[in-house]
């Protein structure tokens, strides 16, 4: 994260915004998004705390480049002083009242760090995708590109968006327990930044070969479900992975969280289902359990990890809750 504080620019702090209720649009499938209905407050910001992780992929890089466009769409840009994504939150907190909005430069594992902050601030937050995977910059249509997205952040569209919640713990896009994790624990720092994106499969085909299934129950709506699954995955948003689709109907604003788990024997199992899981239709195959609730527990024999969002963050026993349009965030 960028430490130091500098003030870039000129301008004056704008109001606070209160949650309401927009809904986002869901475009065709050639054109999807991750959101619903079109439906959203237009408020430009003119001052933005910025935070960059400079460890993420661009990161290092790109500070200078992330304020000169945002300066250029006349936001004036305060960078606070922050060791790392745990500091966030302090300092959206200690400047709820002198900014109008958050930009954030990172992948989601730092948009994560930021959630518990922004839900209570109601802040809208201005995504800069810096990271590997990108992945609600993806769902939410949200260019790479850092000159493209700060014009969207100066446009002010803010949409309302649902955050998942597993034992406390926040995340945009997926937790999961198993091939996720060990996706996660084998896929380093080094990795990513070698290969980018291309690290994810990479890395799948190094670790799918040492994996065996497990044994979970998924509590929901009265029932219990039982699996022997390899992969059990439960998504708020619409894209995970660097690109996976968590189903072919799922939106990050419907209240809902989407489960899947997959019942494969074998690494090649796992393997013939991966184009099932980039497009979102696995729940199409008959080793594919599916659900869709607004909240569960995950039980196992034994405590196991998971993963939220690429960093392994608690462990089972898991309650699973959708936190309905908890987060403003700019968005085309």
């Amino acid at each position: 994260m960028d430490c130091g504080r500098l003030d870039h620019g000129s301008g004056s702090a704008g109001g606070r915004y209160c949650a309401g209720d927009a809904r986002l649009y869901r475009h065709p499938a050639s054109d999807r998004t991750g959101i619903m209905s079109d439906k959203a407050e237009v408020a430009p910001p003119q001052r933005a705390a910025l935070f960059i992780n400079r460890k993420s992929r661009k990161g290092r890089n790109a500070a200078d480049q992330v304020i000169a466009a945002l300066e250029a769409q006349g936001i004036k840009v305060e960078i606070p002083s922050c060791q790392g994504p745990d500091d966030i939150n302090h300092s959206l907190l200690h400047l709820r009242d002198s900014i109008d909005c958050a930009v954030i430069g990172g992948g989601d594992g730092t948009l994560n760090a930021a959630a518990p902050a922004l839900m209570e601030t109601q802040l809208p937050l201005g995504i800069i995708p810096l990271g590997t995977a990108n992945d609600l910059a993806r769902t939410l249509n949200i260019p790479t590109n850092p000159e493209q997205a700060a014009r969207i952040i100066a446009k002010g569209k803010q949409h309302l968006i649902d955050l998942g919640e597993v034992n406390g713990v926040p995340f945009f896009n997926v937790a999961s327990i198993g091939f996720g994790v060990a996706l996660t624990r084998a896929l380093t720092s080094d990795s990513k930044k070698r290969f980018g994106i291309f690290g994810y499969p990479i890395a799948a085909l190094r670790v799918a070969r040492r994996l065996r299934p497990f044994h979970a129950e998924i509590r929901h709506g009265g029932t219990t479900t039982v699996t022997k699954t390899l992969h059990l995955a439960i998504g708020n948003g619409r894209h995970y992975g660097g690109g996976m689709t968590v189903s072919e109907d799922a939106s990050i604003d419907d209240g809902k969280l989407d489960v899947w788990s997959l019942e494969v024997e074998s690494a090649w199992g796992l393997i013939r289902l991966l184009p099932a899981l980039w497009r979102g239709t696995q729940g199409r195959w008959r080793e594919v359990i599916t659900l869709s609730e607004e909240a569960l527990e995950v039980h196992t024999r034994h405590p196991r990890s998971i993963n939220t969002d690429g960093e392994i963050t608690t462990r089972t026993p898991a309650d699973f809750i959708v936190r309905r349009r908890a987060v403003r965030v700019f968005g085309p």
